[in-house]
């Protein structure tokens, strides 16, 4: 995957080596139980004991160091995030509409505050809407390759550009339409979210190139492992990982074939309007 030489626009907050202090700012564990962080068969209980545990719906955090990081790892997130924007700005502006990018991604370890309630390395990157931040542990780059058998770059850029796609949302009204569903089931508002996030993340990748004038670029292989990170985290992959069973009615995401072909729907058109999982029959 080429990047290297890719803007970066320093939407970064590094918060690596500090905690979250004592107090409240946000307003709801619940967003971070429902919906926002990519999907790693975490139940949403357990999601909400881990907040009240460290007490409550909304945590205060010492802010970290906004711009460039200086470590390749960070940089590798900040042109990301940035390609994103560029992407996106194009979109919105076809459509007579400015794009706002996400307040910033924050880069953490182990724990942080966030407006949506405390956040954890244990649910995987995440989008709160409240404070419309995108929230990662690098760390995380090991369980994706390791636990979840999703390798190279572009199966992390895959990840980046799913989050952001959650901010997009926020952005358009789509998360509003989700509550018009249920919250979990194979029909439920979250997968339709999540499928169309993956679908939207297929649209970066297909237009990263030319809103980047080629310094951020993917090719066919980078593709097929954006693929793979997206079968590998279906609800029934996971499920069978880690119980042995299927269980429809639990799903959040989409299943392993529905996450890679919204995913791949959205590289092959390249439009977000190829991306409509709340007006299709079929999912």
């Amino acid at each position: 995957m080429r990047w290297d030489r890719g803007r970066r626009s320093g939407n970064i907050e590094d918060r690596r080596g500090l905690g979250p202090v004592a107090g409240g700012v946000g307003i709801g564990g619940l967003v971070l139980a429902a919906i926002g962080y990519f999907v790693f068969g975490i139940d949403p209980s357990t999601t909400l004991s881990a907040v009240e545990a460290v007490g409550g719906g909304g945590q205060a955090q010492q802010e970290g160091a906004r711009g460039t990081p200086a470590d390749r790892e960070a940089q590798f997130v900040d042109v990301i995030e940035t390609s994103t924007s560029d992407v996106w700005g194009q979109v919105f502006k076809a459509s007579n509409r400015s794009y706002d990018p996400p307040a910033g991604v924050v880069i953490y370890d182990r724990a942080t505050g966030t407006g949506c309630g405390m956040g954890q390395s244990a649910m995987g990157p995440f989008y709160c809407p409240q404070d419309r931040k995108v929230y990662l542990d690098l760390a995380f780059w090991e369980e994706l390759s390791g636990r979840f058998g999703a390798q190279g770059e572009a199966a992390r850029a895959y990840v980046i550009a799913h989050e952001v796609a959650h901010h997009v949302q926020n952005l358009t009204g789509q998360m509003d339409k989700a509550k018009q569903f249920g919250a979990k089931g194979v029909d439920s508002g979250s997968v339709r979210l999540e499928l169309q996030a993956d679908c939207y993340a297929g649209v970066w990748a297909a237009r990263a190139s030319e809103a980047s004038g080629g310094q951020v670029s993917l090719d066919p292989k980078d593709i097929e492992d954006g693929l793979k990170a997206a079968a590998a985290v279906g609800d029934d992959t996971l499920q069978k990982q880690s119980q042995g069973r299927v269980m429809p009615d639990a799903f959040t995401h989409g299943t392993s074939e529905q996450r890679m072909r919204w995913f791949r729907a959205g590289v092959q058109n390249g439009d977000p309007a190829a991306c409509d999982t709340f007006g299709a029959s079929r999912l």
